[in-house]
């Protein structure tokens, strides 16, 4: 069975190494694992681009951010969609060049309490728990710290941070464990309508984050690279009715492609990193 298994990984080693081989485009993306879910998901992206760049185009599925790095660095992939807290370090460690963000609108974090409690500013949670979410993310984790920490609070010194899933946290917020939780809005809705009967309030809310973002390997050729950005840019309205075909993509609803962006947009991204210690961007927190 072992050898079965070995020689399955490698024949999909090697079938993946084909596709970088044979397609102009291979395209990962990092919040997407699996091969099905990756075509249930961007499958209509994949034609959508093929249609309006000629190349041809193959979805590349990577198991983590990790993952998708060491792709880029092969030369199995040499087009990744990624999130901004991935993205500064993609840059770090692959020299990944931006072919276009991916807007999210009103794609922000904020620090939510009850709205009857003590809690009714920022400078209330001094002293008290405060939760983030998933480690590394950037509207759980990061954002939320960094929107506490541009009002003056320092990340687990000012406060007790912890780090409990988003679903367990708000439970945890409703019984009084902890004095307040880091979310970014479509989380806040969706805590809402799960616990109609509760009030929420808003105590800080960080500024628009970084656009996830749409990067090319550094050897990318520049035709296919420009051919790739000019879908995006000039076929935007096809591209995104494309990428609203998979279900989870919703969060891009209203959003635009944008080309006028730049590595030092993310320098935002790389405060939050310090923010909470971590001082050099060369690995994935969490990972």
């Amino acid at each position: 069975m072992f050898r079965s298994i070995l020689a399955a990984a490698f024949i999909a080693g090697a079938t993946a190494t084909a596709f970088a081989q044979d397609a102009d485009v291979v395209l990962a993306v990092t919040d997407v694992e699996g091969l099905e879910q990756l075509q249930q998901e961007f499958g209509a992206v994949e034609a959508a681009l093929e249609a309006s760049t000629g190349l041809s185009v193959e979805l590349f599925p990577v198991s983590s951010r990790t993952a998708a790095v060491e792709a880029m660095n092969s030369g199995q992939v040499n087009f990744v969609l990624t999130g901004p807290a991935e993205y500064v370090v993609m840059k770090e460690l692959t020299d990944a060049q931006i072919v276009v963000a991916w807007q999210r609108p009103d794609y922000y974090a904020q620090i939510v309490a009850l709205a009857d409690s003590p809690i009714k500013r920022a400078a209330d949670v001094k002293g008290q728990s405060v939760s983030f979410g998933s480690v590394g993310s950037t509207s759980q984790h990061l954002g939320p710290a960094q929107a506490l920490a541009d009002l003056g609070l320092e990340y687990a010194n000012d406060y007790d941070a912890q780090i409990i899933r988003r679903n367990v946290a708000i439970e945890a917020l409703i019984r009084g464990d902890i004095a307040a939780v880091g979310m970014n809005r479509g989380h806040l809705e969706r805590a809402r309508a799960a616990y109609p009967d509760v009030a929420f309030r808003v105590v800080a809310r960080g500024p628009d984050l970084p656009n996830d973002i749409l990067v090319a390997a550094p050897d990318v050729p520049a035709n296919v690279f420009e051919a790739v950005k000019t879908a995006f840019v000039d076929d935007g309205e096809a591209m995104m009715e494309a990428v609203l075909v998979g279900e989870d993509n919703d969060k891009y609803e209203g959003g635009f492609f944008l080309s006028s962006v730049n590595d030092a947009d993310y320098d935002y991204v790389r405060d939050m990193y310090r923010t909470i210690g971590v001082p050099s961007f060369s690995a994935f927190v969490g990972d």
